[in-house]
């Protein structure tokens, strides 16, 4: 996933929580800010809770994955996907199932609609 695609600053992380409208399911919750530009921009948050540095990086791994096989549907707002505790027992595939369910939630995933840019 490139850095243009990528929620870094503080700031961003803020405004996305303070403005945006949070949805959520038992093994994610996700803010979103509308935004109009080009694509959309994900922050990923894992807590320490959830594991040592390996477990927290193999999550993330799998969410970025995950949010790369959904880019063509994803719409182009700003959010934040916050794991909850248990995902680190997660599956592929049930990570896949369970986030596929909570973007559709928070309507940033448009099922059928492929959004991205024809070149």
């Amino acid at each position: 996933m490139r850095k243009s695609y990528r929620v870094k600053r503080k700031r961003d992380f803020n405004d996305i929580f303070t403005q945006g409208k949070n949805v959520a399911n038992r093994r994610f919750v996700v803010y979103r800010l509308p935004k109009e530009q080009g694509h959309y921009r994900v922050g990923l948050s894992v807590s320490k809770k959830l594991g040592n540095a390996v477990v927290r990086n193999s999550v993330k791994r799998k969410l970025r994955h995950v949010l790369m096989e959904f880019a063509p549907y994803l719409t182009t707002d700003d959010f934040v996907v916050i794991a909850r505790k248990g995902v680190e027992d997660l599956s592929y595939q049930e990570v896949r199932k369970n986030l596929l369910h909570v973007l559709k939630l928070a309507t940033i995933y448009q099922e059928g609609v492929s959004l991205e840019k024809e070149n």
